[in-house]
């Protein structure tokens, strides 16, 4: 999905126009578009990848270490410096940014993963055993189930930095949001178009964090009921 912006702007300079987000409706409504998606298809692949990698540091003591540490590394690499290494690989586009913004998004899914795994009481899977399950048996029946409200911490958390960071997939042309607070920079510092930007990228990930967590209540109904004396 190809994002072209242009702009009409209203008198002045103030923080927020109106008359600029009139004028300018589509263009906000096509980055706005494009920021949720590349933002959801995003955490979509770092959790495809971050989950696999947290089951295997939980069955495999010794492979916990290295998969934090390389995870951490990932993370604290500059994003720009990833975009521009990653860039002349991938080509200029949405692969490039999801590619970048995924990366960042592993640490994160998998600590909270492996910590909801390792939190599994011992007492459950010893039974799970006793009653003829195997290890793909209580992974799939009891231990990922028991370790979902971790699992979906992460998720929760991804997606919102991930919400913030692709605004930086402005320098690959796909930036979303990014590219109405770039332009208006460009724009002679023109206010409204950087405040509207940074206004509908706080509230969509806002709107994505309470929809996660309105998903992980009804996945997990036993946390919401009470034990009455």
């Amino acid at each position: 999905m190809s994002l072209h912006l242009s702009y009409r702007a209203a008198p002045g300079n103030p923080w927020f126009s109106w008359q600029y987000v009139r004028d300018n409706s589509d263009t906000i409504l096509a980055a706005l578009r494009e920021h949720a998606w590349l933002t959801g298809r995003a955490v979509l692949i770092a959790a495809l990848v971050a989950l696999p990698l947290a089951v295997a540091a939980y069955w495999f003591r010794s492979l916990a270490g290295p998969i934090l540490a390389l995870t951490g590394v990932l993370y604290t690499i500059p994003s720009l410096a990833l975009f521009a290494f990653l860039a002349p690989y991938l080509g200029i586009g949405a692969i490039t940014v999801l590619s970048v913004v995924a990366l960042y998004a592993l640490l994160v899914i998998v600590r909270n993963a492996l910590a909801g795994l390792n939190q599994v009481p011992p007492e459950v899977r010893e039974a799970a055993e006793g009653m003829g399950y195997g290890r793909w048996g209580r992974l799939f029946r009891i231990e990922l189930p028991l370790a979902l409200p971790g699992i979906l911490t992460g998720v929760r958390l991804a997606t919102v930095s991930t919400v913030a960071l692709v605004t930086v997939g402005v320098v690959v042309g796909r930036g979303g949001l990014g590219q109405l607070i770039f332009a208006g920079f460009q724009n002679n510092f023109y206010k409204a178009e950087i405040m509207t930007g940074t206004v509908l990228c706080v509230l969509l990930a806002l709107v994505l964090d309470l929809l996660l967590a309105g998903v992980g209540r009804l996945l997990t109904p036993w946390l919401r009921r009470r034990v009455t004396p």
